[in-house]
């Protein structure tokens, strides 16, 4: 008797074990590049897969650190991954100058730009006047030093006047605190923490962000090749649901979304990203009054054509079509997409 019982839980377990080995195998796998290492907003996919809407969805998805949104774009274009996180900014500058192998933002993530100037107090910058006849350090291909002529122009500087130091990205808040430059550019919500993290209390940081100053564009979103687009328009609409559940879960217990990263990388600095999506949050990047309005995801077609003419003044490249840099097709109802309030 007991060995029949035994072996019809043998069965029964071995069934199981077949049903969820079926269920993996059906998972399409996706290979996903962030654009950084793990910050406070990428809790957005950490939740996404610990709470398994990606599986929910049909996704087996693999999520890396990026190297810069530059460096994300580039592998995309060439199919080392599947989709990834990146500043539109940046891809319509890749896109114009490279029609052949241009990329899809088919998912805006972040609603403002976190382009930015960043000075300490000390250097007695408090506005982008206060930037002629200073020194600001860069790495050469940063975004926001790239369209600075455009925030020079929206504040009546003269590019001519500042004077560009070009510097290591892992060097740039360093020089900063050294006193080597006078400001920094880049992304906000980077360069903000990492001078935190050097022990630079935030009340010394001056940030004159660029959406804040005349260039009110889109930030960073979800790409993908139009091939790849093409060929899994499923895995497309599953990527935006679950990017969608995981913010709304994130925004209702960022808590949550803290422990999730730590889960997956042990030296995550919890703290510190909790601040920095704070700050994200604050600034509108994440969740704002227009997402608030009409879902997340949402894009204005008349602020994205101020997005792309922007850039396509800052770098001096013709303006790539509208379609050939986002579209809105994989969004799911607005109903379905609406922030926690």
């Amino acid at each position: 008797m007991m060995k029949a019982i035994a072996a019809i839980l043998l069965a029964a377990g071995t069934l199981v074990s077949s049903a969820v080995s079926g269920i993996a195998q059906n998972l399409t796998p996706v290979k996903f590049s962030l654009d950084w290492t793990l910050q406070g907003n990428h809790a957005i996919w950490g939740l996404a897969l610990k709470n398994k809407d990606f599986a929910a969805n049909g996704l087996n998805v693999t999520m890396d650190r990026g190297y810069g949104s530059g460096d994300t774009i580039v592998k995309v274009a060439a199919g080392a991954y599947d989709i990834g996180f990146t500043d539109i900014n940046s891809l319509i500058k890749f896109n114009a100058e490279n029609p052949d192998r241009y990329l899809i933002a088919f998912y805006q993530v972040f609603d403002r730009t976190p382009n930015s100037i960043i000075a300490l107090a000390k250097s007695g910058i408090k506005s982008p006047a206060d930037l002629a006849g200073k020194k600001i350090g860069a790495p050469e291909a940063d975004s926001s030093r790239l369209m600075f002529s455009a925030f020079a122009q929206a504040n009546k500087i003269d590019p001519a006047s500042i004077n560009w130091v070009t510097i290591a990205p892992n060097l740039r808040e360093t020089m900063l605190v050294q006193g080597q430059v006078d400001a920094i550019s880049g992304f906000s919500s980077t360069s903000v923490f990492n001078l935190i993290s050097a022990g630079v209390p935030e009340k010394d940081i001056t940030v004159l962000g660029y959406a804040d100053n005349g260039l009110d564009l889109y930030g960073s979103a979800l790409v993908a090749t139009p091939n790849y687009i093409a060929k899994h328009p499923d895995v497309i609409k599953g990527f935006v649901k679950a990017s969608i559940a995981g913010t709304i879960a994130l925004l209702k217990n960022p808590e949550a979304g803290m422990q999730a990263m730590k889960e997956i990388e042990p030296l995550y600095d919890v703290k510190l990203e909790a601040a920095r999506l704070k700050f994200l949050l604050d600034k509108g990047v994440l969740k704002s009054p227009s997402f608030e309005a009409n879902g997340l995801g949402y894009v204005d077609p008349a602020r994205m054509a101020l997005t792309i003419k922007t850039n396509s003044d800052a770098y001096k490249i013709a303006a790539p079509a509208a379609d050939k840099v986002y579209t809105t097709e994989y969004l799911p109802p607005s109903a379905e997409r609406m922030p926690p309030k």
